[in-house]
C-alpha cells in the first residue's frame, strides 16, 4: 500500500495550509509529503524544500501549477474594462459589509513565477514533481528525469491521463469529483459539472487507458478510501482535506472547526475564488457571489482582485468571507490529529479491513 499527501494550498495571501513540518510529518510516518509551489517566489521556494529536508530524511515531492493561464500569467491590461467594473461592483458588497475600502480599478497582475519555481525543484531535486492544472512539457519530463525526480501529475479525465502519459510522466493522479479545491484540467470548462466524474468511476477508467501507475484522488480519508482504491487498480491514494485538520496544519481555526461540523453536502463548486472551478466548503461569499450572475475574472487574478476580502476575513476569523477548500470527504473528518497519526491510522484502518474482507464477503 502507498499513501501520498499533496499539501492544501490556499492562496499564498492566507498562507499555505500545510508547512514544511506537517509535508515532514507526513514523510516521517511513512507517506509521501508533498509541498505546494504556487505562487512562491524561487527564494520562498527553495527555503521551505530546505526546511522539508532538516525535518525529514525521507523522499518528498514538491507541487507545481502548469496552468497555460498562469505560464504567463493573464495581462490584466487586456481584460475589458466591463468585466473589471463588473466583477468589482460584486466584490464591493462584500467590501461593504466588511469595512473594506471599496474599488473599480484593475487588480493586479499575478507574478510569473512558474518557470522560476520549476528552475528551483531541478536544482533541489526532491524525490518527486507533482504537476497540477496541466500537461508538462516533453523537455521538462526529461530535465526531471535525468536528475533522478519521478513526475506526477493530477489529470480529472481519460482524456487527460493519455495526454499526461504521451509526455511521459512517471505517474497519474486520477482526481474525482468529490476531490477538494481546483479541477484538475488545463481548459476550463464552460460548465462547473464538467471534468467531475467521481472517485469510483475515473479510477478504473484511467488504469484500463494507461499503462502507468495511477493514484487515486477525491474523498478518501481513511482506510476503507484506500482499500477501496487498490480494489479499483490504484497504487496509492492522495488525500488534501484530511491534513487540513491536524495539529501541524496552519489553517484558520475556523476552517478546522467548519471541517469537524461538516458533512459532504457542505461543499460546493465554483470559480468565484479564483476565476476557475474549485470545490470549497459553501459560505456566503461562494453562494452570494455565484447568485450575483458577475463574471470571474482569469485564473488567480480573480482571487488577487478580492485579497482584500479573504485577508480581512481571516483577521476576523470570519468563515463567511473566507474561501476554504473542502473535498467531499469532510464528512469523515471528526477529529484533529497529528499528520503522522493521520498516515498510521489509514495504514492500520486499510489492514484491518482487508483482514475482515473474507469474513464479510461469506455472509454476502
Amino acid at each position: 500500500m502507498s499513501l501520498v499527501f499533496r499539501t492544501a494550498l490556499c492562496e499564498r495571501l492566507m498562507g499555505n495550509v500545510a508547512g514544511p513540518e506537517l509535508v515532514a510529518e507526513v514523510s516521517n510516518a511513512g507517506g509521501l509529503g508533498i509541498l505546494a509551489g504556487l505562487s512562491l517566489s524561487p527564494d520562498e521556494l527553495r527555503a521551505r524544500i530546505r526546511r522539508v529536508r532538516v525535518l525529514t530524511s525521507r523522499p518528498f515531492g514538491v507541487n507545481l501549477w502548469l496552468h497555460p493561464g498562469l505560464r504567463p500569467p493573464a495581462d490584466v491590461a487586456k481584460i475589458p474594462d466591463a468585466t473589471v467594473r463588473a466583477v468589482q461592483e460584486t466584490l464591493n458588497r462584500f467590501r461593504e459589509r466588511l469595512g473594506v475600502p471599496t474599488t473599480l480599478g484593475r487588480p493586479p497582475a499575478v507574478p510569473d513565477v512558474i518557470d522560476p519555481a520549476f528552475a528551483v525543484i531541478l536544482e533541489e531535486r526532491p524525490a518527486l514533481w507533482s504537476i497540477g492544472l496541466g500537461n508538462p512539457d516533453p523537455q521538462m519530463v526529461g530535465e526531471c528525469r535525468a536528475r533522478g525526480i519521478k513526475v506526477m501529475a493530477m489529470v480529472a479525465t481519460v482524456e487527460d491521463a493519455r495526454a499526461v502519459a504521451a509526455r511521459g510522466v512517471d505517474i497519474v493522479v486520477a482526481q474525482g469529483g468529490e476531490a477538494g479545491g481546483h479541477r484538475s484540467t488545463w481548459v476550463k470548462t464552460p460548465a462547473r459539472e464538467a471534468a467531475s466524474v467521481g472517485t469510483m468511476a475515473l479510477v478504473p477508467q484511467i488504469v484500463d487507458a494507461v499503462p502507468l501507475p495511477v493514484i487515486a484522488s477525491g474523498g478518501i480519508a481513511d482506510g476503507r478510501g484506500l482499500v477501496a482504491a487498490l480494489a479499483l487498480g490504484a497504487a496509492g491514494v492522495l488525500l488534501g482535506t484530511r491534513f487540513v485538520a491536524t495539529r501541524e496544519s496552519q489553517a484558520p481555526e475556523m476552517w478546522k472547526k467548519r471541517l469537524l461540523e461538516g458533512d459532504g453536502t457542505d461543499t460546493t463548486v465554483t470559480d468565484a475564488v479564483s476565476g476557475l472551478w474549485a470545490r470549497y466548503l459553501k459560505n456566503t461569499f461562494t453562494v452570494e457571489y455565484d447568485a450575483s450572475g458577475a463574471p470571474v475574472l482569469p485564473a488567480l487574478v480573480q482571487s488577487a482582485a478580492a485579497r482584500d476580502i479573504f485577508t480581512e476575513a481571516a483577521k476576523r476569523q470570519d468563515p463567511g468571507h473566507f474561501p476554504m477548500p473542502t473535498g467531499q470527504s469532510v464528512g469523515l473528518i471528526r477529529d484533529l490529529p497529528g499528520a503522522g497519526e493521520v498516515v498510521q491510522a489509514i495504514v492500520r484502518e486499510a489492514r484491518d479491513v482487508l483482514a475482515a474482507l473474507p469474513r464479510r464477503t461469506r455472509q454476502v
